[in-house]
C-alpha cells in the first residue's frame, strides 16, 4: 500500500496525514476529517481518486449531521441491521435503487426524502421489535416443531397439549434466528408469562397450529437448519429447555404479561 508519494516541487517524500477541516458548505458550517499526502517543506498537499471520494463523503456527512439529516453510513447500517437489501429499502420507499445507493455515499438526499427514509425504517424497527422481520407465519410454526420433533425423535405436539414445552423450543428458534441471521423463524410475538416466554394468544392458536399443513411454509434456509439443530443438541430433553428458558435475564427482567422485544435476543446465554 502506498504512505507517500514525492513532492512535485522537489522536497522529497509527502507522508499521508490526518487533516482537521473546517468550511462553509450550503451556507452551513462544517467540521470534517481528510486524509491527503503533504509536503513537509511546503506544505502541497494532494490526495489520490479514493482519498478524495473518501473526503467528499465526510464532507456529505457532516454536513448531513449539523443539519438534522440521516447520514449514509447509518442508512446503511440501519438498513442491514434490519435484513433490508438496497432494493427492498428501494421498493419500500417508492424510488429505484440507484437512489438509496447515492444516499449511502456521498449524495446527499433531500429533507422530504430523509422524513420517507426515518418512516421507513421507523416502521420497519417497530416490525422488528415484535415480530422478528417476518410476517407471523402458522404454518412456519408447525413446521418448526416438526423439524424439532425429528432431530429430538420424540413428540413436542401431544394431545391436550399447551404448549409449555414447544412454546420454548419456538422461542428459542425464533430468538436465536434473529439474533443470527436478522429474521426470526415464525413471526410470533412472545410475552413473559409465569411458566416461562410463551406465544402469544398460545390457548387460541394451538388447534390450528395442530392443523396447519406445514407443507405450504417456506422452507427453511441453511443457516435456519443450522440453528435447529443446535438447539436439540443444547436441549436434549423438553424439561431443559423449560428450565433454560426461565433462567435468561431477558425473561427475567420483564413483567408479567409484558412483551419480550427481539432487541433481547442478543443477550441470550446460548
Amino acid at each position: 500500500m502506498i504512505t507517500c508519494k514525492s513532492c512535485p516541487r522537489g522536497h522529497g517524500e509527502m507522508p499521508l496525514k490526518k487533516i482537521n477541516k473546517n468550511i462553509t458548505f450550503r451556507g452551513v458550517q462544517i467540521a470534517f476529517e481528510k486524509k491527503s499526502y503533504v509536503c513537509p517543506v511546503c506544505r502541497l498537499q494532494a490526495s489520490n481518486v479514493k482519498q478524495a471520494g473518501i473526503t467528499q463523503r465526510a464532507i456529505a456527512d457532516s454536513y448531513r449531521k449539523t443539519t438534522g439529516l440521516m447520514t449514509g453510513s447509518e442508512i446503511r447500517e440501519i438498513r442491514k441491521k434490519h435484513g433490508l437489501t438496497q432494493k427492498a429499502l428501494a421498493d419500500k420507499m417508492g424510488v429505484g435503487i440507484a437512489s438509496i445507493k447515492r444516499w449511502e455515499g456521498s449524495i446527499i438526499q433531500s429533507r422530504s426524502m430523509d422524513k420517507a427514509l426515518c418512516t421507513v425504517l421507523f416502521d420497519q424497527e417497530h416490525e422488528n421489535k415484535y415480530t422478528g422481520n417476518r410476517k407471523f407465519s402458522i404454518t412456519r410454526i408447525k413446521l418448526v416443531i416438526k423439524k424439532l420433533e425429528y432431530l429430538l425423535e420424540q413428540k413436542l405436539l401431544l394431545k391436550r397439549d399447551k404448549q409449555l414445552f414447544a412454546a420454548k423450543y419456538l422461542w428459542y428458534s425464533d430468538m436465536m434466528a434473529y439474533r443470527d441471521t436478522g429474521k426470526s423463524m415464525t413471526g410470533a410475538t412472545y410475552s413473559k408469562l409465569p411458566l416461562g416466554p410463551q406465544m402469544n394468544n398460545y390457548k387460541e392458536l394451538i388447534d390450528l397450529i395442530k392443523k396447519a399443513d406445514e407443507t405450504m411454509a417456506e422452507s427453511f434456509t441453511p443457516e435456519e437448519k443450522k440453528i435447529l439443530i443446535k438447539i436439540s443438541e443444547i436441549f436434549t430433553d423438553p424439561q431443559k429447555v423449560y428450565a433454560a428458558s426461565q433462567s435468561e435475564i431477558i425473561w427475567k427482567r420483564r413483567v408479567l404479561g409484558e412483551i419480550i422485544p427481539y432487541s433481547d435476543s442478543w443477550e441470550l446465554m446460548i
